[in-house]
């Protein structure tokens, strides 16, 4: 793996690479302290650049996205590009020589995906899907007692994720940019499953409902792994905002709302953060009480950031190998689940 050129005490060089809204979150909460230094951001317009550097702090602007790649001051880029441009300027970036962290969903299908990592590979860079979820320490006690057997043996997984778009011109109303319910929401709501189960399933059975503009509004889908587990996935565009997990284990159940930050305020957090929720039952009788588990709270932006300059530094392969094994598994459940709903049918992962 290629190491970052400064030194392993220094913080990683980290460029932006886009000005979407989501970034303006990120820059905020991984600056301070979590191994990376925030040096540049680049748009397509060095207008926007300008604006949007001196609008977060960041120090540089760089007018275009080529010009970051090739500048030899940057270590790494973060990718919060629409969906659609996530692939090929994560191929650029690591034929570029830059380690990448690349906002969820990491592609359109398994097929992009695939290509994504052999880049990754081939240039000897790190490549990380970034779900700020899976790097909560909440979800670090959530799989702790399910590996510990505290539930017994998995059964199932249920896991929902929906909010209310009232904007007709969103960009996730739109298929040519990877919109769609599935591929914002519903990606967390299979990346959850797959942290759990460890697997991709074998079949998927799906329903949406599709928009004028073609994108589904709403998706909700069965997953088989073929050895009695089975999951199921809803995610909308249309509803509530809704954000939870039941794991059910053979002798237990651990219920949880798996958000990207937390914090211990209940009210009033100035980021709009709020408590994060794990319950466990370890007994299957109904009567049974559950316990809450309490877990260290923050930015999944600061604690992804976090774990990516770590992976960089440590030169860990095999994180860095199993974090691909789970994005690619999570790629082809998606796709699976897509064609699904189309088809009307059971199709294979």
């Amino acid at each position: 793996m290629k190491k970052a050129q400064s030194p392993s005490s220094s913080p990683i060089r980290l460029g932006i690479l886009g000005c979407a809204n989501i970034a303006r979150g990120f820059i905020r909460d991984a600056r301070a302290g979590q191994g990376v230094d925030i040096v540049a951001v680049a748009s397509r317009k060095a207008e926007i650049a300008r604006a949007f550097a001196a609008e977060t702090g960041v120090p540089r602007a760089i007018e275009t996205y080529e010009a970051m790649l090739a500048d030899d001051a940057i270590d790494a880029v973060y990718i919060p590009l629409p969906n659609s441009l996530h692939a090929e300027w994560a191929i650029k970036a690591a034929r570029a020589g830059k380690h990448v962290l690349c906002e969820k969903p990491l592609a359109l299908n398994r097929a992009e995906a695939q290509a994504m990592f052999e880049a990754a590979a081939q240039a000897r860079v790190v490549l990380l899907e970034a779900y700020p979820f899976w790097f909560q320490p909440q979800t670090a006690a959530m799989l702790d007692v399910i590996w510990r057997g505290e539930i017994g043996e998995l059964r199932s997984v249920q896991a929902s994720f929906g909010f209310t778009l009232r904007n007709p011109d969103n960009i996730r109303m739109n298929p040519a940019l990877g919109g769609g319910a599935l591929l914002d929401a519903g990606c967390y709501a299979v990346s959850l499953i797959r942290l759990v189960m460890g697997a991709a399933p074998q079949r998927v059975t799906a329903l949406a409902s599709m928009t004028g503009t073609g994108v589904d509004l709403w998706t909700m889908a069965t997953l088989d792994y073929g050895d009695g587990r089975r999951g199921q996935i809803s995610c909308g565009m249309d509803g509530g905002v809704h954000r939870h997990a039941t794991i059910v284990g053979s002798v237990g159940v651990i219920e949880t709302d798996y958000l990207n930050h937390t914090t211990q305020q209940r009210q009033g957090d100035p980021r709009g953060f709020v408590p994060g929720r794990l319950r466990v039952r370890r007994l299957a009788a109904n009567n049974a009480p559950f316990e809450d588990i309490k877990s260290p709270s923050g930015s999944g932006f600061a604690f992804e950031a976090q774990t990516f300059a770590r992976l960089i530094r440590d030169a860990d392969m095999n994180a860095v190998a199993a974090a691909a094994r789970a994005s690619i598994d999570i790629a082809a459940t998606l796709d699976a689940i897509q064609l699904s709903a189309r088809r009307g049918v059971a199709v294979d992962c």
